[in-house]
């Protein structure tokens, strides 16, 4: 008798829950996107699976390239898990998510992966903001002024009150991913403003996490940027309640 005879080859000797056992989440991302992924796995508790696709857009952040997002939203979904397994999928992109606007999204993300909980970048914002109980908002964005519009206009329909909301209109992607977190730091002081209850820091492409927590320290409020909010949205519907050090109080409390 051979040694491979010996070995049990039921499925309960074969497989075992893998590596991903606590939850899988998707992420539709722009495909000029630099900065996400590698937030994703720094926010990743483990036994978490976080899994990619990307949908085409131009180099260009602008109202009209990100209208045009909504077509491949369900192909890019498509492509995410086709075996069911994914827990929540989510449009990774915070301008994009408030231009196309939330249940049109998860419309679209739900066409591609049914079976998954779907939610959207600015969504997991305005939950994060919620969960804090601020309304009144400084935002610093680093996008042109027609999307600037556009975000203080959606927020304010969500209920919340912008103090101030200024960009560095900056139009390309690729040059979005490449402020300087210690930029970040000015710039979002000279944003917020004294009645501001909450400073948020928007787009999926600065490196906000890098910062997040030293900026808390020093405004003495809560800091919600992008990806944190993002990340938190995404674990906490999939059930995962773990509390993250060093990524703001969003994630220290909540």
């Amino acid at each position: 008798m051979s040694e491979y005879s010996k070995i049990s080859t039921d499925r309960e000797s074969i497989f075992d829950r893998g590596r991903n056992y606590r939850a899988k989440i998707g992420f539709v991302l722009l495909a000029t996107e630099q900065t996400i992924e590698d937030d994703m796995f720094s926010l990743r508790p483990k036994g978490v699976g976080i899994h990619f696709a990307r949908a085409p857009i131009p180099d260009s952040i602008t109202v009209e390239t990100l209208a045009r997002q909504v077509d491949d939203l369900a192909p890019a979904a498509s492509t995410l898990l086709p075996d069911g397994s994914l827990d929540v999928v989510c449009y990774a992109c915070t301008s994009g998510s408030l231009v196309i606007g939330e249940e049109r999204v998860h419309q679209e993300l739900l066409r591609g992966a049914p079976g998954a909980k779907a939610t959207s970048l600015i969504a997991g914002v305005l939950k994060a903001l919620r969960a804090l109980d601020v309304r009144r908002i400084a935002v610093a964005t680093p996008y042109l002024d027609e999307i600037n519009q556009r975000e203080a206009t959606y927020m304010q329909a969500a209920g919340f009150e912008i103090t101030n909301i200024k960009g560095l209109n900056i139009e390309k992607d690729s040059e979005m991913v490449r402020v300087r977190p210690e930029f970040l730091i000015d710039f979002a002081k000279s944003v917020d403003t004294p009645d501001a209850d909450a400073l948020f820091i928007s787009c999926g492409a600065l490196r906000s996490i890098d910062i997040v927590d030293q900026l808390e320290q020093i405004l003495g409020k809560p800091v919600i940027c992008s990806n944190q909010a993002m990340m938190w949205d995404c674990l906490r519907l999939a059930g995962i309640k773990d509390k993250i050090e060093g990524f703001g109080s969003l994630f220290r409390g909540h």
